[in-house]
């Protein structure tokens, strides 16, 4: 058996929000606008990978992460041909990192947050 990401779920507050920051700092494209139950959503396209996006739904509770850590979700890493082109690109757009690009064990890193508090790793293995 093989396994492969199919694509990442989130849940949002602002929707809007959140799609204007994967379009405009990590170029995805909307595929659609949908409904996910009954909460609206969208699906973005990342190099092939979905990203799924809704609101909550009527009803739900949805609380706060209040952590800087905790069990479950913690980023998304993204692989880049060039840390440093990327990360220029996404500080002129507005962004901030909280991790410059930094070389470690085999890769160039750098972590920003989006929307929401979202942690997103850029990774640049080195050959």
């Amino acid at each position: 058996m093989t396994y492969s990401l199919h694509h990442v779920h989130l849940i949002c507050r602002d929707l809007e929000k959140m799609i204007r920051f994967f379009e405009e700092a990590l170029g995805t494209k909307l595929v659609e606008r949908r409904k996910f139950g009954t909460a609206d959503g969208a699906t973005l396209d990342l190099q092939g990978i979905d990203i799924n996006l809704r609101v909550a739904r009527e009803g739900e509770e949805l609380r706060e992460n209040l952590t800087p850590s905790s069990y479950g979700y913690d980023h998304i890493g993204l692989q880049v041909e060039d840390v440093q082109a990327a990360y220029d690109d996404i500080s002129n757009r507005g962004y901030s990192f909280f991790m410059p690009p930094t070389e470690g064990a085999g890769s160039i890193i750098a972590f920003f947050k989006g929307p929401e508090n979202i942690t997103i790793e850029l990774v640049q293995p080195l050959d």
